[in-house]
């Protein structure tokens, strides 16, 4: 196997008394499309930032490319984008694409990149001009101008309509079949599931899964059950019976059964009236759920 693009051996980080990632160890090859998951303060915004140097391991190591973070040969092959970047108001887009273009040593033509991030149009355009869906598009063209080797996409669609995001999507993907390492840091679990190859999911500050889709979808024992009735179901409909989390919108009925044939025999024997009817195993959304409900009820034990 090849050397990792992005490691991490044994990294700890410690802020004061709070300790934000304790002993992650991960290692992502050249051409993987990894996404990384984790709720609001686990861990995965700081793993980031030690791959990426932006902060150094309280302990542990972090590598890029094989070197620290910081050095200079391993930065000139990696591209960044972030949420919120600062870039001078007053500068057009082509003029930012050429400024951050001549930070690396092989950039993708300027052209390429506006291209990529469907820019055309605004070339000319005043960066603080831009919509907040375009800045997200030139924040893309940004990360991809130097041409690198490694990307790291925070959250990029945020912001996006549904042609650019679909667009943003596409081009990810001829990315990786160019043989470019993605690292997608993200909150959208169906983006992950479309994407990645890999999932890594962060937890208080540890690694609780890392595996394909798939398989981490596949960890989940039991079903979805949705469907529609003709009148709201009613506490005596659903007495007795055995399902998680249970969702009721209107007339749709959405819940989770380790036993849906069970489930739903018993429903119409009591006469629930349903329509519409879909039994699907786990999304990556309700696998994930299921992965940092159950870590927490470890780290309570």
């Amino acid at each position: 196997m090849q050397a990792a693009a992005v490691e991490l051996i044994d990294a700890h980080k410690r802020y004061g008394h709070v300790e934000a990632v304790r002993g992650v160890s991960l290692a992502i090859h050249p051409g993987e499309l990894v996404a990384m998951l984790g709720p609001n303060g686990a861990g995965k915004t700081t793993s980031i930032n030690l791959m990426l140097g932006m902060r150094k391991p309280t302990s542990g190591r972090a590598r890029l490319f094989g070197l620290d973070p910081e050095d200079r040969r391993a930065r000139s092959r990696c591209g960044v984008m972030l949420q919120e970047s600062g870039v001078p108001d007053t500068l057009t887009v082509r003029e930012l694409l050429d400024l951050f273009g001549s930070y690396y040593p092989h950039p993708m033509a300027p052209e390429r990149a506006i291209a990529l991030a469907g820019l055309e149009q605004q070339a000319k355009q005043q960066a603080g001009k831009l919509s907040g869906g375009q800045r997200q598009r030139l924040y893309f063209a940004l990360a991809v101008c130097g041409d690198p080797e490694v990307i790291f996409f925070d959250e990029p669609t945020v912001g996006m309509d549904v042609e650019a995001r679909r667009a943003f999507l596409h081009t990810i993907r001829e990315f990786c079949r160019e043989g470019k390492t993605i690292v997608l840091p993200t909150h959208y679990l169906e983006e992950a599931d479309q994407l990645a190859e890999r999932v890594i999911v962060i937890d208080r500050g540890v690694v609780i899964a890392d595996a394909t889709p798939a398989e981490i979808k596949s960890s989940v024992v039991g079903k979805r059950v949705s469907f529609t009735t003709t009148r709201p179901l009613s506490e005596g409909d659903l007495t007795g019976l055995r399902y998680s989390r249970l969702e009721v919108d209107k007339e749709r009925v959405r819940l989770f059964s380790n036993a849906p044939e069970t489930l739903l025999r018993e429903l119409f024997r009591r006469g629930v009236d349903i329509h519409d009817l879909e039994v699907v195993g786990a999304d990556l959304e309700e696998a994930f759920l299921a992965l940092t409900a159950e870590a927490e009820k470890a780290t309570v034990a």
